[in-house]
């Protein structure tokens, strides 16, 4: 008897991912992105091309060399790892910080490291994807709560059976682009004696005056009892991630932190770029206000045009809901050839039902940028109409 195809399961899958209009597949683009408008990557503050950061990363290269040769334990950690420690720390008003070498393993890091199987955590139905992987690495018990549903997490804390727990969030949620009830959840883990664990990943370098984060936009900084997680790799244009918060939880992290004990740190000249945008944050204070205002400026062209989007975007994330996968990988061929790239996004990084697209705003959109995305969703709107 002839042994089962290993790989006959998989090809059906694929068959029916692909009728269900949910393949997907990986486009090289040209370093400008193919002559299209860039509204679809996460680089927020438009820094990832930023002079200054490509000279931050040379010299920390010229420096260091291109790997950072080991774990952050052993050789991975250069002077440059604790300076980009400390400044994080200090944008966002944290006691300490311990730069991971992506945003995902951060969270990963710090919801398994700070929870486990005698433990409760509370998480958002729509957290993103490495929040989820945490909590089911954290071997804790896991509630899932209603979106945004402070009442929600109260009950679940109230009702535990577990001496320990730990909320976890989104700060900005990836696709819909609202913003977390962040001091009604506070208030909730304050007074069940609980962990916030909050995730800046869409709110760095955009939320706040000074880019400073949800967190702090929300009076939170330096609370004890509050863990930020963030990644390098949207506002401030390099890539890494990092944990912040009380002393007691970075420590906690590099002793047991598996996610970071057994990961190769950081490479230096990624550091050296993050290093490099801190200082145009300080040197150019109105960038996350300028993101924050094209943000807005893109949802009131798509709201004009009766698609249906956010009203006030809370940082610099602008869905754009069409229903059926179908018609959201059509409006975005339709954005590409009126010149503008978008994302789009289908289940399951969205609800069945909810495919969209998503715009991102950048600091350095222009009015021309702007006037090409009303032409593209022009053209959305009239395929879109019943």
């Amino acid at each position: 008897m002839r042994p089962p195809d290993p790989l006959a399961r998989l090809r059906a899958a694929t068959a029916r991912r692909e009728r269900a209009g949910l393949r997907r597949r990986l486009r090289a683009r040209t370093g400008d992105h193919d002559g299209l408008i860039d509204l679809a990557s996460n680089d927020y503050l438009g820094l990832a091309r930023d002079p200054r950061l490509v000279a931050g990363a040379t010299a920390a290269a010229r420096e260091y060399g291109a790997g950072s040769t080991g774990s952050r334990l052993v050789t991975g950690t250069t002077e440059l790892h604790a300076e980009l420690d400390r400044r994080l720390a200090a944008l966002t008003g944290s006691a300490a910080g311990l730069v991971f070498s992506s945003g995902f393993l951060a969270n990963l890091g710090a919801v398994a490291g700070l929870a486990g199987a005698a433990d409760l955590v509370v998480s958002d139905q729509v957290n993103h994807a490495s929040i989820v992987d945490a909590c089911r690495l954290s071997r804790s018990r896991v509630v899932i709560v209603p979106h945004r549903d402070v009442a929600a997490v109260e009950r679940a804390l109230a009702e535990r059976d577990e001496e320990h727990a730990l909320v976890v969030t989104d700060a900005v949620f990836s696709v819909d682009g609202d913003l977390a009830p962040l001091a009604g959840l506070h208030r909730a883990v304050r007074a069940h004696g609980a962990l916030l664990v909050i995730d800046e990943a869409h709110a760095l370098g955009v939320v706040g005056e000074r880019g400073q984060g949800a967190a702090h936009a929300a009076g939170l900084a330096g609370e004890p009892d509050v863990v930020l997680t963030l990644t390098l790799s949207k506002a401030l244009g390099s890539q890494g991630g990092a944990v912040l918060g009380a002393p007691e939880v970075i420590e906690t992290l590099v002793d047991t932190g598996r996610a970071f004990i057994f990961d190769t740190g950081l490479n230096p000249p990624a550091v050296g770029a993050a290093l490099a945008a801190l200082d145009v944050l300080d040197e150019e204070p109105g960038l996350p206000a300028r993101a924050r205002d094209r943000a807005r400026r893109m949802a009131g062209i798509a709201a004009g045009l009766g698609l249906e989007t956010t009203e006030e975007p809370a940082a610099a994330v602008v869905p754009v809901v069409l229903g059926e996968p179908e018609a959201a990988v059509r409006a975005a061929e339709i954005c590409a050839e009126a010149g503008a790239r978008v994302g789009c996004f289908r289940p399951p990084s969205v609800p069945k039902g909810r495919a969209c697209l998503r715009l991102t705003a950048r600091a350095t959109v222009g009015e021309a940028d702007l006037t090409a995305l009303g032409r593209a969703l022009s053209a959305v709107a009239g395929l879109h109409r019943p």
